[in-house]
Formats: C-alpha cells, sequence, structure tokens
C-alpha cells in the first residue's frame, strides 16, 4: 500500500546507529542535517495520496494503489509515466534529488533478468529475487543500493590485508549469514533498506568467492552503523544556499558489523558468476533515472544563466546566445538519447521492457562527462559576481543594506532581492561546495567514466559496423571479428 510520509518517518524511527560529526543522532527526522532530505521523501510519498497527483504517481494493481517508480517496466507506458512522474515530483519539490528509490529498484530487476544464473546455486535464491520485488512494489519503502566498499591498498587482494576492507560473508547460521566490513552510500540513514551487492571487479577467482554476495540488509538492523560526511544542511541561511538547504542527499560509510541477513534476504553468495553477472547488468534500468535527473540539472544550468542574461541585457548578444544554445545542446543530447532508449527499447532475459542498452549507456557518457564543462559555460554565463555577491544578511541590515539594494537594482524590472536571488541559485548550483560535491558524485555515483564506457563496449552491436566494413572492403569471407579482435 501507499505510504504517507509520517509513516515513512516513523520507519526511521527504529533505533538505527547514525552518527553526524561525531554525534550518535537520535531521531533522524528532526537532525539539521538529515531533516531536509527527509522532508523532501516525505512530500514524495504524501503526493502519492493526494488527489492532484495520485492518478500520475500512481497505478491500481489487484486493487490496490502502488507507486508509478517500483513498477517495474513490462511496456512503453510504463516509462513514459515513469518519466510524467519524476516530472511532477522535481516541479513540485523545485529541485533535483538523485537518490529517491526509483533509480535503486532498477537494480533488483536486472537481478530479475539473471533469475537462472541466481537459480543454479539455489532455487531459493531465485525464489527471493521474485518476492523482494514483489515487497518493494506491495509496501512503497524506500529502497537504495549499497555500492563500493572502502577497499583499502588496491594493490592488494582483500585476503592480502584487514579482510574488512571489502564485504563479505565470515560464517552461515541456520538463521541466515552473517557479514563485516562496509559500504559507501547515499541515503542510507533514512532508508529503509539497501540492495548490498559486489563492488567492482574481475570476479573470475575462486578464492574471491567469500565477497561475492548480494542481499538485502535492513537500515535499522542489529551492527548496522551509519557513519555520515558532513552535512551541507543548516550551513549558511537558505536564502543564500537554496540548493544545499534542502536537497543535500547525505552520504554514509554504513559499517556492517558482523550483521545477520536471514536466508529468505539473500540473493547470492559464495558464487563468483552471480557477482560478475550483476556487476555487469546492475544499471541497465537504473541508468535511465540517473541520467534522467541530469538533464533537469541542465535544465537549472540553463534557467540560471538565461535568467542572468535578461536581467543585464546580454542575452542580445551573439556571444551569450551561442554559449546558452551550447548548454541546450547538452540538455537535448540527454533528452535525445533517453527518448531513442525507450523508442528502441529491447525485451529483457525476464520480459521486462529494458531501455536499448547501448543508446542508454552513450547517454550516460555524455551526460557525465560534459558536465563539468556545462557547468564551466554556465559559470562563465553568470559572470564572476555569483562569487562576489555578500550574502542575504548584508542585505537586510541597515547601513550595507541600502547601499547594496542600490548597486543591485538594475531597472524597474528587475530590483535588488530578486538579482540577489538569482546569483544566490547560481553560486549554489555551480560554485559553493555542494555543487563541486554533485558534479564529483555525478561522475561517480553509478562507477566511474572508464566502467561506462565498458558498458557502451560490451552493449553495442558491432556486427553492423563490421559487416558493413567487410563489404565496403571486400574482405574474404574467411575473415571472422568481434568485439576485441
Amino acid at each position: 500500500m501507499i505510504r504517507s510520509g509520517n509513516e515513512y518517518r516513523d520507519g526511521l524511527r527504529d533505533g538505527r546507529e547514525v552518527w553526524v560529526d561525531g554525534v550518535r543522532v537520535r531521531d533522524v527526522t528532526t537532525h539539521p542535517a538529515l531533516k531536509p532530505i527527509i522532508d523532501v521523501k516525505a512530500r514524495m510519498y504524501d503526493m502519492a495520496l493526494e488527489r492532484e497527483h495520485q492518478d500520475t504517481l500512481t497505478y491500481i494493481e489487484a486493487g490496490e494503489r502502488k507507486s508509478i517508480f517500483n513498477k517495474p517496466p513490462t511496456e512503453t507506458k510504463d516509462w513514459t509515466d515513469k518519466i510524467a512522474g519524476i516530472d511532477t515530483v522535481l516541479q513540485d519539490i523545485r529541485g533535483v534529488v538523485t537518490r529517491v528509490g526509483d533509480e535503486t529498484v532498477g537494480e533488483m530487476w536486472s537481478l530479475q533478468d539473471g533469475r537462472d544464473v541466481l537459480a543454479e546455486i539455489d532455487p531459493q535464491f531465485a525464489n527471493n529475487i521474485d518476492r523482494h520485488i514483489a515487497a518493494v512494489r506491495d509496501t512503497d519503502v524506500f529502497h537504495v543500493s549499497a555500492n563500493t566498499d572502502p577497499k583499502g591498498d588496491r594493490s592488494q587482494a582483500p585476503q592480502e590485508q584487514d579482510p574488512d576492507m571489502m564485504v563479505h560473508v565470515t560464517r552461515e547460521t541456520d538463521a541466515g549469514i552473517i557479514i563485516r566490513g562496509a559500504k559507501y552510500e547515499t541515503a542510507a540513514p533514512y532508508a529503509d533498506q539497501a540492495f548490498l551487492k559486489p563492488t567492482y571487479g574481475a570476479w573470475v577467482n575462486d578464492a574471491m568467492s567469500d565477497y561475492a554476495v548480494g542481499c538485502i540488509v535492513k537500515m535499522g538492523a542489529p551492527g548496522v552503523k551509519h557513519i555520515c560526511r558532513a552535512g551541507f544542511a543548516g550551513k549558511g541561511r537558505v536564502e543564500d544556499y537554496p540548493l544545499a538547504n534542502r536537497f543535500d542527499e547525505v552520504e554514509a560509510l554504513v559499517v556492517f558489523d558482523d550483521v545477520l541477513i536471514p536466508w529468505e534476504d539473500v540473493f547470492f553468495y559464495r558464487h563468483t558468476r552471480a557477482a560478475q553477472f550483476i556487476r555487469g547488468t546492475l544499471h541497465r534500468y537504473s541508468a535511465f533515472p540517473y541520467v534522467l535527473r541530469l538533464m533537469y540539472v541542465a535544465d537549472m544550468m540553463i534557467g540560471a544563466a538565461l535568467w542572468n542574461a535578461q536581467q543585464t541585457g546580454l542575452d542580445k548578444l551573439q556571444g551569450v546566445r551561442e554559449k546558452i544554445a551550447d548548454l541546450v545542446c547538452y540538455r537535448e543530447g540527454i533528452n535525445a538519447h533517453l527518448t531513442a532508449s525507450i523508442a528502441m527499447a529491447q525485451r529483457s532475459p525476464a520480459g521486462l521492457l529494458m531501455p536499448h542498452q547501448s543508446m542508454l549507456y552513450a547517454g550516460r557518457v555524455f551526460a557525465c562527462s560534459q558536465l563539468p564543462v556545462m557547468m564551466h559555460v554556465a559559470r562563465e554565463l553568470c559572470g564572476g559576481q555569483i562569487c562576489v555577491t555578500p550574502n542575504v544578511a548584508s542585505f537586510e541590515a541597515e547601513g550595507s543594506g541600502d547601499w547594496l539594494r542600490k548597486f543591485y537594482t538594475l531597472n524597474q524590472s528587475w530590483q535588488s532581492d530578486d538579482r540577489r536571488k538569482i546569483l544566490a541559485f547560481a553560486r549554489d548550483l555551480l560554485n559553493s561546495d555542494y555543487a563541486g560535491h554533485r558534479l564529483t558524485f555525478a561522475q561517480f555515483a553509478q562507477a566511474p567514466h572508464f566502467n561506462h564506457l565498458a558498458a557502451v563496449y560490451n552493449s553495442f552491436d558491432f556486427s553492423g559496423p563490421l559487416d558493413f566494413v567487410r563489404k565496403a572492403a571486400d574482405l574474404s569471407p574467411r575473415v571472422t571479428g568481434g568485439k576485441g579482435a
């Protein structure tokens, strides 16, 4: 059943161990670093219950309303419905959030595509994934994923150093498996559960099998400890940092200190082939909402740059229009990849409709690799005032305020308050500590750039280009080729 925002908040009060700035957090829903983003997620839950948004954000199955974001896609409409849902949510919250569930539940669908691989280990494991996909759909939990480990000295195998540098199974019990280690994860302190999966690796050596584990971990389970990075929310007024104070998605080093994973929550363990499969297919669905978010980031850069140019009258200059056109090409390039990936969608092994893989992955490479360039274009368009403008307190104060209102008033239409607001927004989007954090996150959230390129290489159908050149160059029929040939 669809949950309310308060039901979501109540679920977080489960005694979970969360640390921020060296202090144990007693209630994550009220902590200054966590409350703003929890309120955003709670708002998303409440929206699905409101008559105005209900038909866009939910669907009916077996007489019950369920979230459109958790629905496994089987037809094109499922994807267009998800796009409409995301647009509705982001327009309402007036910003962009990445880790809210829809971009991680797709990893479960990837596991369903590998059901036969899981069944090789134990048919129970294959059944577990079916049940958990249904549970996420039916209970509307906030589901995230736990990805990268600390890893330690990467020149050494995990067995040659502290074994906890990568999550591993320490023993079996009648109740389940016991795991130790740690993962970095965005949103874990305020999520219900996480899909814990193996980190990147060759996964061809049986000696690594203790580290080849995939399971569901409840974020409030005994032995789970969330050690958060310092938050951006609350460090400066919201008028000065409107994005950081509302949309900071807090990451944590999630420590698993002898955590029991019940057998019903285990998808695989001690099975390197399963680990290899899930790492190779993990993002076949989840890359779509991830890249879609970057299109909205592009919209924010276009909007901030164009409002600034219109305020100052520079929008009439050809050079300025060309730079804004660069931003538009970036935005529409993302849009084109996403649109084409759905128009050319492919049927998955489990019968789901997955975005065209090489088109989607190429779009991810484009969106992520060009983001730093486009941020600098937007920074140039916004000008140097985004780094020198005083904070709102100076505009409000007697003495300094009169002078600031004088010099920041542009004309009858653009008074100092609106001028200050667009500069503060652009600063937080492009120049602040929060902006730098978000840029780094975008570059690594779904793996480093070389893994993005590997995904393109592994998903692209090379038979067309090879056959075309075979004919054009009049190659002998005896010539054979393929990826890496």
